[in-house]
């Protein structure tokens, strides 16, 4: 690992990436002490602790929500946008040709993914300055500027995003979500050391909540980079006297295709009452059912688990299509060993497709849900969940696979042996 990451630092080209990366989530977390004209942190620190989904979303950005800094949207808008892009390229014809086209095409929906962003950003960021106005200065003009600065600051964000995967490592945009959440890190454990001084937390609970860390860790990893192959076959061809084809590949069919999207939407849904309600304190129906649905009743646990495993396969059916790939086979002359072209072959894979997500979803349910019945057993509040625990190993596989890619194509030995 030491040798691999020695021999990445020599290369000229990745190591004026990683520094260029380095710098460009330095800017980011300067960003995050930036504070919003015209707001008292105090207040909205005080809002944001009574609502769990804002709480989550101050995970999500660094700390800057809860500051309430330019930053405090984080790139959420950015995610919402690419998330009804995506979605809509399957409804709209057009967009769904675009997506077709190659480079081209993902240019024209990447412009798409932006103008949604600024549009999400001002209607999040109008929703922002209308349920913390009691923490902003009198006067339209606090609004405005609210508003503004917000939206310029999640706008700031989509754009260093995209020029750490352009002159960087790895996906901008996850980068930023993965050093947001990793810098709360060392706010947790010194909070563990704090409860465990006062004794609250003795060293044998310490004990077992860092192996059982390692052991969903190493979970986490092995259901993220788990796959079914689906073998395929290729008929010879005879141009002339060429022959083509005839070789062998296979369908990586992931675990977890859908990755964290489920667990987001699911939790978005079922926080959004609690969250309405601190809005609203004078609502009798809304604090109602605020209470109906808090995350430490078992009912929100069983909607959540249920909504995790809906929402996973909803979105791993509206992305991977296994009758587009068996049409694609039959064209180019590929079959599966023992299934015929066709319908047979689409009805084989989404037969996979179908035991493999559901695999996956509970996985996800589990782990979303593991804080929770921590929280539970200990009395401990686990600020660092089962979401945020996805989100930081999948950035770390994909840009530590970014890394070796870069490495193998100037033959070095990478970090997979």
């Amino acid at each position: 690992m030491l040798d691999a990451l020695r021999n990445a630092w020599k290369i000229p080209d990745l190591r004026k990436r990683i520094k260029y990366t380095a710098l460009m989530l330095i800017l980011f977390r300067i960003g995050t002490f930036v504070p919003v004209p015209r707001m008292d942190p105090n207040a909205v620190r005080a809002m944001i602790e009574k609502g769990a989904l804002l709480g989550f979303f101050d995970i999500i950005s660094g700390g800057a929500f809860k500051q309430f800094s330019v930053f405090a949207m984080s790139i959420t808008p950015y995610i919402n946008a690419s998330i009804i892009v995506q979605l809509l390229t399957i409804v709209i014809p057009r967009w769904e040709e675009l997506a077709k086209e190659g480079e081209a095409g993902r240019k024209i929906l990447a412009q798409y993914t932006r103008y949604g962003t600024v549009i999400l950003g001002l209607i999040q960021a109008t929703g922002l300055s209308i349920g913390f106005r009691s923490a902003m200065k009198p006067g339209i003009l606090s609004n405005i500027v609210v508003v503004i600065s917000l939206t310029a600051g999640t706008a700031f964000l989509m754009w260093l995003g995209e020029q750490i995967t352009d002159k960087g490592i790895g996906n901008g945009i996850s980068l930023l979500i993965f050093a947001g959440i990793v810098s709360r890190i060392p706010a947790s454990v010194y909070q563990l050391y704090a409860l465990t001084k006062v004794g609250t937390i003795n060293l044998l609970m310490l004990v077992i909540f860092a192996i059982l860390g390692v052991v969903v860790i190493v979970g986490v990893i092995a259901v993220q980079e788990a796959e079914r192959r689906v073998p395929v076959q290729y008929a010879k061809r005879i141009v002339g006297r060429k022959v083509y084809g005839g070789q062998s590949t296979h369908i990586p069919i992931k675990v977890n295709a859908a990755g964290v999207i489920p667990v987001i939407f699911a939790m978005s849904i079922l926080l959004f009452p609690s969250t309405l309600a601190g809005f609203f304190p004078n609502s009798k129906v809304m604090t109602s059912i605020a209470e109906f649905l808090k995350p430490s009743g078992w009912l929100y646990a069983v909607l959540y688990a249920l909504f995790i495993v809906f929402f996973t396969y909803f979105y791993t059916a509206i992305t991977f299509n296994p009758v587009e790939v068996a049409d694609n086979m039959k064209k180019y002359g590929g079959f599966i060993p023992g299934m015929r072209p066709g319908r047979p072959t689409a009805e084989y894979i989404s037969r996979i497709m179908n035991r493999i997500t559901l695999v996956g979803a509970l996985f996800l349910a589990a782990i979303a849900l593991m804080p929770y019945f921590m929280t539970a057993l200990s009395g401990i509040n686990i600020s660092f969940g089962g979401t945020a625990l996805l989100i930081v190993v999948g950035v770390a596989l994909e840009t530590m696979k970014a890394i070796e890619a870069q490495m193998l194509m100037r033959h070095y030995q990478g970090f997979l042996k």
